[in-house]
């Protein structure tokens, strides 16, 4: 009970102590981006010229390259989630929950996609209040062939929003594997993603409280560029959250729970850094400049994490592990992610590289100190790696650490400000949620497998199949 009140403080802590950020001396000056200068510098009678005119009243029309390519970015996101997350989950539990793990990742996917086009598009992405969109896009209505979302179709944006809103509840799945109910999980996930993921997608990316629409940060909004708060430090906590209530594994601790088949987590884990550039890169919506940006920043940030990870490891254990190398990828990605498009390429080298100590800290010596059970360290990776990359964009964004620069009279304490705020709601709100929405699951249907069940397998118990047949 010490340790459960000790880890809900952390969790307290990391919500409420973000917000603390206010007192941070950062230099005063602001660094103004290099193309608003070159923009102040040009003839104010250029916009009046009737070129001008007429180009400005131009309507926007579909480009087929932008289009092409958003295809192509969508299909790297749903790659992530399957086969890519499935295989590096499956390969980290034990044999007999492989294909338990893969089918929750697998059917929670095809579940929440359905949910997407019923109503999760709508409420994330119309108009509506500070936390939700309103339901006249329900069940797709009005989205046409010819509907445009900027220079794409607007199904092929709504395609690849979904991939986001699908893979996120996946994510959760490995902080209580290996002893959580399939019906439970699947129960779960429907209720997060509509009282969780689309509040905070909205608020961050759908005009609502924490993005430049929103009237919380005067037009300066939170930047996440492709996920860091709506993906993953939501994930991160809400895992954490059901690693507590669901309680921990059956000889946890004592008995042996080492990956049986780490041939499958760097299959799974290559999969995600392939498919990652289709999360990050796509999230500039466009072919241009600023998705080749987001390209190096993406390779180099992880790469600097797989390297960060595995030196900590070969001098604190005295050899490099296959597994490091693969968690230290990981984090490296979801540091990356929020400011991917913000951040210069050795910004992203030095991002990557602090993300993975802190991720490696979190998966050894604090999980170990507080004795929750995340059975695949999605907090510890996920959760820590995002706040960690979230609040850095603030930072590295600056024009004099390499980044795009800052917007005019915004400074680098008040961007970090403003990131902090919307770490700190974020973790909150998915602390909060994610709580009660276990609890009614646990009443409804049960959360956990009896305890015959889980010495077992899943596998057989739950689905009637084994991975492995020798």
């Amino acid at each position: 009970m010490k340790k459960l009140l000790s880890t809900l403080a952390l969790v307290s802590a990391l919500g409420l102590g973000v917000f603390g950020l206010n007192n941070i001396s950062f230099a005063d000056e602001v660094a103004a981006p290099e193309v608003a200068a070159q923009v102040e510098a040009a003839p104010a009678a250029d916009a009046a010229t009737p070129a001008a005119e007429t180009a400005a009243a131009a309507p926007v029309t579909l480009d087929v390259g932008n289009t092409a390519f958003m295809i192509i970015a969508t299909v790297l996101v749903i790659l992530m989630a399957i086969p890519g997350l499935a295989l590096f989950y499956g390969g980290l539990v034990r044999s007999k929950n492989m294909l338990s793990v893969c089918m929750q990742v697998f059917v929670t996917f095809s579940l929440i996609s359905v949910i997407w086009a019923l109503y999760g598009y709508s409420l994330t992405f119309t108009e509506g209040n500070a936390f939700y969109g309103n339901f006249s896009k329900s069940f797709l209505a009005g989205v046409t062939p010819a509907s445009l979302s900027g220079s794409i179709p607007e199904y092929v944006f709504l395609t690849f929003q979904l991939a986001f809103a699908a893979l996120t509840p996946t994510l959760i799945i490995g902080g209580f594997a290996e002893r959580t109910k399939f019906s439970a999980v699947l129960l779960f996930s429907v209720l997060w993603v509509t009282f969780v993921y689309i509040p905070v997608a909205h608020m961050v990316w759908g005009g609502g409280y924490l993005s430049d629409a929103g009237t919380l940060f005067g037009g300066h909004g939170a930047k996440d560029f492709a996920g860091g708060t709506v993906v993953h430090i939501n994930a991160g906590i809400a895992a954490l959250i059901g690693a507590l209530i669901v309680g921990k594994r059956v000889g946890f601790g004592k008995d042996a729970m080492a990956p049986h088949s780490m041939v499958m987590t760097l299959i799974g884990a290559s999969l995600l850094w392939i498919g990652w550039f289709g999360f990050n890169v796509g999230s500039e919506l466009a072919a241009d400049g600023v998705a080749g940006m987001v390209l190096i920043n993406t390779q180099l940030a992880t790469a600097a994490a797989v390297f960060g990870w595995i030196a900590a490891e070969w001098m604190l254990k005295g050899k490099p592990s296959m597994l490091g190398a693969a968690s230290g990828a990981i984090a490296g990605l979801v540091a990356i992610t929020p400011a991917c498009g913000f951040v210069g390429p050795m910004g992203s080298i030095v991002l990557g590289f602090f993300a993975s100590f802190v991720s490696l800290w979190a998966v050894t010596k604090l999980k170990n100190g507080l004795g929750y059970d995340d059975s695949l360290d999605v907090f510890g990776i996920h959760g820590l790696a995002g706040i960690i990359g979230a609040l850095a964009t603030g930072v590295l964004m600056s024009a004099d650490f390499g980044g795009v620069g800052l917007p005019e009279g915004i400074t680098i304490a008040h961007q970090v400000t403003t990131q902090a705020i919307a770490v700190g709601v974020t973790i909150l709100w998915t602390a909060v949620v994610s709580f009660i929405l276990f609890k009614l699951v646990d009443v409804v249907v049960g959360l956990r497998v009896t305890e015959e069940v889980e010495r077992e397998g899943l596998d057989t118990a739950e689905h009637g199949e084994r991975a492995y047949h020798m």
